[in-house]
């Protein structure tokens, strides 16, 4: 049985620094006005925004934690890790995120001459006008551009028509591995969580390997309630928490406030049967 919230964790989203369109100070007044408790900015591959969340989550009142979702690639598919409660200043995390980073220019010039092909043009610099790190431009800023250009409604049509495997604009990237992301995480200070495990188009075999090695690799915990799954989603990962001795977490995943399904803080809480991550470092 879901319960009201016993703590409004809100420990995954995304600002301007990666492929949000709020900046840090923005979200954590909308973290705040929502009753969000505790709170992590998770940008992708980037600290960039760690300094102004923490200082204006403490303005607010709102327990910070810092936070970073990793790219990586697990047999052939993109699968992200969050990691959470980090030291933003590490070198080796630093590092590693400056190496996962690297390539994202060449894949989305890619990506717009394969749009290009298709008869879209100009998506590289319509794209670029939506990221607010040229570092970090990523599929999300191509899917506000097709959507601003009325080649679909929104982004989730974008998703579901371009941009994806067999689809035109689909480029494959290879990103960190698996343990590479965690071994940043906790070298940093944090713990590693898989984000969203209902997102990845992997086979149950797949999945079951993922969740070992990143269990070997001292990984602690996967998002159970969060704003890209469904309410029938988190019994069922609920029950591979369990069974694994993961501990559970817990993110809206807020991107845009006309983008994105779920809104800071309004998600229902964890199962009663799981250990929060945040009993880590709160």
């Amino acid at each position: 049985m879901i319960t009201l919230p016993v703590l409004n964790a809100d420990l995954h989203c995304h600002s301007v620094v990666s492929d949000g369109t709020l900046s840090p100070e923005a979200l954590a007044e909308r973290a705040h006005l929502n009753g969000v408790q505790l709170w992590s900015l998770t940008d992708h591959d980037e600290l960039g925004g760690q300094v102004r969340a923490q200082a204006a989550a403490a303005i607010l009142g709102i327990d910070y934690v810092a936070g970073v979702e990793i790219s990586i690639t697990w047999l052939d598919h993109t699968v992200h890790i969050v990691g959470l409660g980090i030291d933003p200043t590490h070198p080796g995390l630093i590092e590693g995120l400056r190496q996962t980073r690297d390539g994202r220019r060449n894949r989305a010039q890619a990506m717009a001459e394969q749009l290009s092909k298709a008869g879209i043009t100009g998506s590289f610099e319509g794209a670029q006008l939506y990221a607010g790190n040229p570092e970090l431009i990523s599929r999300t800023h191509f899917a506000r551009f097709l959507v601003e250009q009325g080649f679909c409604r929104d982004t989730e049509t974008v998703f579901k028509n371009y941009l994806v495997a067999g689809k035109p604009g689909y480029v494959q990237h290879r990103w960190a591995t698996l343990e590479n992301a965690v071994q940043w995480i906790r070298s940093a200070g944090g713990v590693a969580v898989i984000a969203h495990p209902g997102r990845y188009h992997l086979t149950p075999l797949q999945m079951t390997e993922l969740y070992a090695r990143f269990k070997d690799l001292g990984g602690l915990g996967i998002e159970v309630v969060t704003g890209s799954h469904s309410p029938d989603q988190y019994q069922t990962f609920a029950k591979i928490a369990v069974d694994y001795g993961f501990m559970g977490s817990r993110g809206s995943d807020f991107h845009d406030p006309r983008e994105s399904h779920t809104d800071l803080g309004l998600l229902p809480n964890l199962p009663s049967s799981l250990k929060p991550i945040w009993s880590v470092f709160h």
